[in-house]
């Protein structure tokens, strides 16, 4: 993308604008997802992507170790050793 071309537009309503489809497919960005703006000293505005994907562990594949454990005695709520 070049900092001379316009790549998209959208008009403003109240305080909302909408995010072109197209900028939304090549960004990925999702219902969710947040964006953080930022105004340069030279008067650029600079938008960044936050992606917010489902739950925590949404790319968690699981635990792959030769330990087993078992979680309820082992270890209190918080995930540290009981004493």
């Amino acid at each position: 993308m070049g900092s001379d071309s316009v790549d998209s537009e959208s008009k403003v309503s109240g305080n909302q604008a909408n995010i072109p489809a197209r900028i939304r497919q090549e960004l990925d960005i999702d219902d969710g997802d947040k964006l953080r703006w930022h105004i340069e000293d030279s008067g650029t505005l600079r938008v960044q992507v936050v992606q917010q994907r489902s739950g925590t562990f949404n790319n968690f594949d699981g635990y792959e170790g030769d330990k087993a454990t078992a979680v309820e005695g082992e270890h209190d709520s918080w995930g540290v050793d009981p004493e």
